[in-house]
């Protein structure tokens, strides 16, 4: 435990950093996971000490080395050169190993296939973005270390093109619509982020493809498209919009009770310029028990393109 002496203002990854013998780099790494709390209140890297604070950090036992041994999970494979898999992921199946999920995952999938020496000390070799665990759709993996810097460049600069489709409580209208509401950790619970002034910088577009039901029991889907990468961006720019996913058990209604058992959230078309293949589109069909659902709901009181194609 640390207590802050003249140290007004200063980021509270600074001021351990000053005082400890760990590097800022891990100091953020732990604040990410919760390990850092200023008044038993777990803080952002970012957070401002004051004098007299007082600092606890709590630095984990080392985790065993998480496993890239190979397993024999089916994966929809949409397309494959030797830069890049490109893959229809089901929901269900978390993307890379992590403490609690250290096997049965996509990277075990496909480790046979990626070669990328970065990210494989995390467990997380070709991995240049995620999709949460019980979100399906289309996704692309880097099989070396060219490709994964190429596509993460192309992720950074914001020209990868990210199409998802989003079933929401409520009716948005026809006009599309832009979210912009920077995002943060919630400090009470790190499993969640949180629309918050201070947080980090969050776009998401949308506009609405199809319209179903009356009144209470109004439902749109959406075709959504975040501008940035944030966890859990969607998700929590719908539910600040009031217009919260369907089935989601952390953002959702309320009540909610579609029965789905997971958000109502499909990644459906990616377009991405290849190291050697130009640009490309690629989309994910529409995953059976969404689709399900949707045919449950009947004909749609109004729909806009690109309708015809989800359909």
């Amino acid at each position: 435990m640390l207590r802050a002496g003249d140290a007004a203002a200063m980021r509270v990854d600074r001021y351990v950093a000053e005082h400890s013998q760990l590097s800022r780099s891990a100091i953020a790494r732990l604040a990410r996971e919760g390990h850092v709390r200023i008044g038993g209140r777990a803080v952002e890297a970012g957070h401002r000490v004051r004098r007299g604070d007082e600092i606890v950090v709590d630095v984990p036992e080392e985790a065993p080395p998480l496993s890239l041994e190979a397993e024999d999970i089916p994966v929809d494979v949409l397309y494959e050169d030797r830069d890049v898999v490109v893959v229809n992921k089901p929901a269900g199946l978390v993307v890379h190993p992590a403490y609690g999920h250290a096997r049965g995952t996509l990277v075990n999938a496909l480790v046979g296939r990626i070669g990328a020496e970065t990210g494989r000390a995390a467990a997380r070799p070709g991995i240049v973005h995620r999709l949460d665990k019980d979100t399906s759709g289309v996704m692309i993996v880097a099989k070396n270390d060219v490709a994964q810097l190429a596509l993460a460049r192309q992720l950074q600069g914001r020209t990868v093109r990210k199409e998802y489709l989003a079933l929401v409580w409520g009716d948005p209208g026809p006009d599309p619509a832009v979210i912009e509401a920077p995002v943060a950790r919630d400090a009470a619970d790190r499993r969640r982020v949180v629309v918050r002034a201070a947080g980090r910088e969050a776009v998401t577009r949308f506009r609405r493809v199809a319209a179903y039901g009356e009144r209470a029991s109004r439902q749109a889907l959406l075709l959504v498209q975040p501008l940035t990468g944030r966890t859990h961006q969607i998700r929590t720019h719908l539910a600040f919009a009031r217009t919260p996913i369907v089935g989601d058990p952390v953002y959702g209604r309320r009540g909610d009770t579609s029965d789905l058992g997971r958000q109502f959230l499909h990644a459906w078309r990616l377009t991405v310029r290849l190291p050697h293949a130009g640009e490309r589109t690629f989309t994910a069909p529409l995953a059976p028990d969404l689709r399900r659902y949707l045919a449950s709901l009947g004909e749609p009181r109004t729909t806009a393109e690109p309708f015809a194609e989800v359909e």
